[in-house]
């Protein structure tokens, strides 16, 4: 049915992400909802009537970036309801409810029903403290099917949410709740929307992927079972894998990544530390020699896939040799890229209780090493690629004449700009590496063909 309202008329919605690609699913999500209802949708300093934050509380640094953004807010509309959402939200309600500026606060369990509890969006009377909606983490149970349709070429789907497993590091599980799953039907049916869409790339993701399949506590469906399911959902390309656990990446899921039609070989493995005593203070679920299992095995089947990781420097109890045990674990094995993450204390953690804390100094003196190892990685793995032929699925972004895109083993691409290219995947031969770290490739125009 038309809509009949005046556009004039149209309160003005503007969003902000903070955090993982989890989180841009779910924003783009509540956007949709936003915009079925009649809002629209502006930039965040074309002073919007509301603005939503949806925020990150991974690392103390995320908690200042949510009041710098409200700060902005007010600046660009002084009138503006502004609304926070998210894993920040969940942890430290009466905090950002403190926050000058801020109109409501929305937990886990209520962040997609903010239509309706925040009724019209209508401003308190200065002076008035902030609206808090915020329950306790296990009401936290519902499932949301969430995806992103911000990127033409590539969409973020959620397919998992929440976390059992207690690392001591992690607040997820206090902020986002127990491991759930949408069903492989749901997920099937919102990828054949995406792929309804034009958009060729679906990266899956999730607080803990490789946990799929739980409701309602119980385990009814498998992360393997997902990935059969979506191998055959015609219009999509690409899947890509964002991140899965050791432990949970098995023998039969890299067999079948390995001769699929439509996922590429790409993993992100978290590993954490290279340190089998520092993994246990961790609480991790597998030792380091499991580690090592998964990536010979991937390699052995894959040769060129690209095997991310994510590290985390300057855990309490992280003595000067057990770094360089994760350092040099990391250096020996075939790995393409590292994520980095310096620990930070977050409340309510066990990791406060270990001891010794490592200082400030030397987390970021850790974190410099394993960045540079990074660097030194990324190369080595994009040397190896030199002279072979990938597809690759170009993007819209264009600077200085140049396009970019990635190949399906995630080797960053340059290219000459054609915007016959623009989301398309091309076959290309992979010729030499700049110094901006991005692979050149034969010329497009020449190598463009139908596909």
């Amino acid at each position: 049915m038309q809509n009949t309202e005046n556009h004039t008329d149209k309160k003005k919605v503007a969003f902000y992400t903070l955090g993982c690609k989890l989180n841009y699913s779910e924003t783009s999500t509540i956007s949709r909802m936003f915009e079925s209802k009649g809002y629209e949708k502006v930039e965040f300093n074309q002073k919007p009537d509301i603005f939503i934050i949806n925020t990150c509380s991974v690392t103390e640094n995320a908690d200042k970036k949510c009041k710098k953004i409200v700060k902005e807010a007010n600046k660009i509309n002084p009138d503006g309801y502004v609304t926070i959402i998210g894993c920040y939200a969940q942890l430290k309600p009466q905090e950002i409810a403190d926050i000058e500026g801020v109109d409501a606060v929305l937990g886990a369990a209520e962040k997609f029903q903010l239509i309706d509890l925040l009724d019209g969006f209508v401003k308190e009377p200065s002076g008035q403290k902030a609206k808090v909606y915020n329950q306790n983490i296990e009401e936290a149970i519902d499932y949301h099917t969430s995806y992103s349709l911000n990127d033409r070429t590539r969409t973020f789907l959620k397919v998992q949410d929440g976390c059992d497993y207690p690392c001591a590091y992690c607040t997820i599980p206090l902020a986002r709740g127990a491991s759930r799953s949408d069903s492989i039907a749901n997920v099937v049916k919102a990828a054949q929307e995406i792929a309804a869409s034009g958009v060729k790339e679906i990266v899956l993701t999730g607080v803990n992927i490789g946990d799929f399949g739980l409701r309602n506590g119980n385990r009814e469906e498998t992360f393997f079972d997902l990935v059969k399911a979506l191998d055959e959902v015609e219009g999509i390309n690409r899947f890509r894998i964002s991140s899965i656990e050791p432990n949970l990446l098995t023998d039969e899921i890299i067999a079948f990544v390995a001769q699929s039609k439509r996922f590429v070989p790409h993993f992100h493995i978290p590993l954490q530390s290279g340190s089998n005593k520092v993994l246990g203070l961790m609480r991790r679920r597998y030792k380091r020699e499991l580690y090592v299992d998964r990536v010979q095995k991937i390699k052995e089947l894959m040769p060129d896939c690209c095997i991310g990781v994510d590290v985390i420097v300057g855990h309490p109890g992280e003595t000067e040799e057990e770094f360089l045990e994760t350092y040099n674990f990391l250096n020996e094995l075939p790995i393409s890229y590292l994520h980095v993450f310096t620990y930070s204390e977050r409340e309510n953690t066990t990791a406060l209780t270990i001891k010794p804390v490592v200082p400030q100094s030397k987390r970021a003196e850790r974190s410099k090493m394993l960045h540079i190892l990074s660097d030194k990685k990324r190369r080595y793995f994009y040397e190896q690629q030199l002279g072979k032929s990938f597809e690759v699925l170009f993007e819209e972004d264009v600077e200085d004449g140049q396009m970019q895109g990635f190949t399906e083993n995630y080797v960053r691409v340059t290219a000459k700009y054609d915007p016959l290219l623009i989301n398309e995947t091309k076959q290309v031969a992979l010729v030499s590496i700049n110094e901006k770290m991005l692979v050149e490739v034969q010329e497009a125009e020449v190598l463009f063909e139908s596909h």
